[in-house]
C-alpha cells in the first residue's frame, strides 16, 4: 500500500482528528517529508484535508468523501478488493481491461465522476462528478451465456433493496435493468461479458450500476426527461455514497452465490413497474405496444401483443408511461 493510502486510512479510521506530520510519520514508519507528499497527492486527488498550523491534517467528520476505507465500513461481504478513483473514463471499462490481464474475481472500482460513462444499446450514461455513484464489479461466474441475464436482474434486486434500506424510499425496476424512485430513473445497470468459446460459458462479466444520488446543481440534461435521483437534496453529515455503495455489495453478494437458485426473484417481480402496464417494445427501428402481463421465472417479460399473441420477451428493451404525480 503507498503512503498516500496509509495517510487516507489514517484520516478517514479518525475523522475530525487533527494529526500533527510528525505524529503521522511515527504511526506509518514514514518521514515527514513524505506524509507532506502523501497530503499534496490527496488535495491534488480532490480530497478536502483541512490543515491547521500546530494541529496539523484533518478530514472533516461530515465530508461526503469516497474512499476505499469509507466504502469498507458498510461492506461485510469477506475477500473484495475495494478501488475508487476521482475520475474515469468508465468504470466498466477499466475493469475489462483488468479482466483480459487476467484479474481475479471479486474486484470493485468505484468512482466520483465518469467522463465516458456507457449504458445499454450504445447509450452514453450522464455521469457528472460528486452527484452519483458509479460503480463496476468483475466476476468470473460459472455460468451459461444463456443465463447471464441473472447478473442484470441480481443486480437490479440488489441496487432496489440497498436504496429503500439506505435512504427509505421505494425503488422500482423497468424490465430489464433499470431502477425508478418516485417516477423518475435513478440506476441503470450494464452488464458486459466475454464468452469462453470452448466450455460455452462466461470468461468474465463486468456488472456495472451507475446511480444518481442527488440531483446535479445544474440539473439533469433535458435530453433525459425521464432521469431522477435517489435524494431531492444532499443530505447533510450523510456518507450517502459510500454507505449505498456497501449496502448494494452486500446485497449482491448475498444472492450471487446462489444465481441459479434465483433468490432475488422476488424482490424484483414484487418491485416491477411494468406488470399490468402497457408498454411499447423497441426492437431494432420498430417499436409497438403490448400489455406486460408477468415476469417468468428465467426473468423473461410475458406480454400480450395488441392481435392477442402472447409470448415472452428474453431479451430487448421496453418504455412504460408513467403517470404524472
Amino acid at each position: 500500500m503507498q503512503v498516500k493510502d496509509r495517510v487516507l486510512a489514517q484520516l478517514e479510521a479518525h475523522r475530525g482528528t487533527y494529526f500533527s506530520g510528525e505524529a503521522l510519520a511515527q504511526r506509518l514508519q514514514v518521514s515527514r517529508n513524505a506524509v507532506w507528499k502523501a497530503i499534496s497527492q490527496l488535495r491534488e486527488s480532490g480530497y478536502p484535508i483541512a490543515a491547521l498550523p500546530r494541529r496539523g491534517y484533518c478530514l472533516d467528520a461530515d465530508s461526503a468523501l469516497l474512499s476505499a476505507q469509507s466504502i469498507a465500513r458498510h461492506v461485510t461481504v469477506p475477500g473484495l478488493r475495494l478501488e475508487v478513483r476521482q475520475q474515469v473514463t468508465s468504470t466498466n471499462t477499466l475493469l475489462r481491461q483488468r479482466a483480459e490481464e487476467g484479474e481475479a474475481e471479486g474486484l470493485v472500482l468505484a468512482a466520483v465522476e465518469q467522463t465516458a460513462g456507457r449504458g445499454r444499446r450504445g447509450h452514453s450514461f450522464f455521469s457528472p462528478p460528486d452527484t452519483g455513484l458509479y460503480l463496476s464489479v468483475l466476476l468470473r461466474p460459472q455460468l451459461s451465456a444463456q443465463d447471464a441475464l441473472l447478473l442484470t436482474t441480481c443486480a437490479a434486486a440488489a441496487v432496489a433493496l440497498a436504496i429503500e434500506a439506505c435512504a427509505g424510499v421505494d425503488a422500482q425496476i423497468k424490465w430489464v435493468n433499470d431502477v425508478f424512485c418516485r417516477g423518475k430513473k435513478v440506476c441503470g445497470i450494464l452488464t458486459e461479458a466475454a464468452l469462453d468459446l470452448e466450455s460455452g460459458g462466461l470468461q468474465y462479466a463486468i456488472v456495472g450500476m451507475g446511480v444518481n444520488l442527488f440531483p446535479p446543481p445544474a440539473g439533469f440534461p433535458q435530453d433525459l426527461p425521464e432521469a431522477g435521483a435517489v435524494y431531492d437534496r444532499r443530505p447533510q453529515g450523510l456518507e450517502s455514497r459510500s454507505q449505498l455503495a456497501g449496502e448494494i455489495l452486500n446485497r449482491f453478494f448475498a444472492f450471487y452465490p446462489h444465481l441459479e437458485a434465483r433468490p432475488f426473484f422476488a424482490d424484483y417481480r414484487a418491485r416491477s413497474l411494468v406488470l399490468g402496464r402497457e408498454v411499447t417494445i423497441l426492437e431494432g427501428t420498430e417499436t409497438r405496444t403490448a400489455l406486460a402481463l408477468d415476469l417468468n421465472r428465467d426473468f423473461s417479460l410475458q406480454v400480450r401483443e395488441a392481435d392477442g399473441r402472447e409470448h415472452a420477451l428474453s431479451s430487448g428493451e421496453v418504455r412504460v408511461k408513467l403517470p404524472q404525480p
